[in-house]
């Protein structure tokens, strides 16, 4: 994880899926579906501040109605940071 990502740790996924999610299979949100198939998720955009995550979101989700996005918190720069640390 670079540093430009440690500093901008919210992020707006976009999940990728065979046949996309399998024509919808009833499951709901895109982070489930992420934890319950196993699936890939692009980063479209990361941001300081969890607002402002929210409001890009919400663009997106009007000018792109077909496509489902997911907030979510990337914590790996912070496990990383902690452990080493830790062993220091």
């Amino acid at each position: 994880m670079n540093y430009y990502e440690q500093l901008h740790p919210w992020c707006i996924i976009r999940v990728l899926s065979n046949k996309q999610q399998l024509d919808n299979t009833g499951v709901s949100s895109p982070v489930d579906n992420l934890a319950k198939k196993n699936q890939k998720a692009i980063v479209v955009a990361r941001f300081r501040r969890r607002d402002d995550a929210v409001a890009y979101s919400q663009v997106l989700n009007n000018s792109i109605k077909d496509v489902d996005f997911a907030i979510i918190f990337d914590v790996q720069g912070v496990q990383n940071s902690s452990k080493k640390d830790a062993l220091s």
